[in-house]
């Protein structure tokens, strides 16, 4: 018997996924539950950990209140991450810096929104970031972050996890 030695190179590539959730995401669970559910952004991120566990993916996670820090973490994301993962909240309606950054940095992009936004107030219509999103997955609470890491897994990542 013949034993085959694996290279570096000959093992599938494991993807990095940076999920970034804006402002107010920390308060999952207690901000109007009747919109957003009653599952913690604890329960949110230990959801997505398990499913990228058994998708053999790595996963890092940021949530902030602030444009900037978003933005900060997008433009680090450069060469660093495969695919990111956002619900920029309210900075959806907003923010072009979060759009520009993006674009900016050219890395798959999908964009996630708990409550599906199409049907809630009129200024929830607009989204600039979807602009630069390959995709964009609303109103399925945490499992829609879960459909967005299956779907950059499959086409990007080979799906090797599942």
């Amino acid at each position: 018997m013949r034993l085959i030695k694996i290279r570096k190179t000959d093992r599938p590539k494991r993807l990095k996924l940076l999920v970034l959730n804006g402002p107010n995401l920390n308060l999952l669970g207690v901000r109007e539950p009747n919109i957003y559910g009653r599952k913690t952004y604890s329960d949110l991120t230990a959801a997505i950990a398990a499913e990228c566990k058994k998708r053999r993916i790595r996963v890092r996670f940021l949530q902030s209140n602030s444009e900037g820090v978003l933005v900060t973490a997008i433009q680090n994301a450069y060469r660093r991450f495969d695919g990111i993962i956002i619900n920029p909240a309210a900075y959806t309606h907003t923010s072009v810096a979060l759009l520009d950054a993006v674009k900016a940095v050219g890395i798959p992009t999908v964009e996630v929104h708990l409550s599906d936004v199409s049907v809630r107030e009129d200024f929830r219509q607009v989204s600039f970031i979807r602009a630069a999103a390959e995709k964009t997955i609303m109103g399925k609470g945490i499992d829609g972050y879960l459909e967005a890491v299956a779907y950059l897994d499959e086409k990007y990542g080979g799906g090797a996890g599942q």
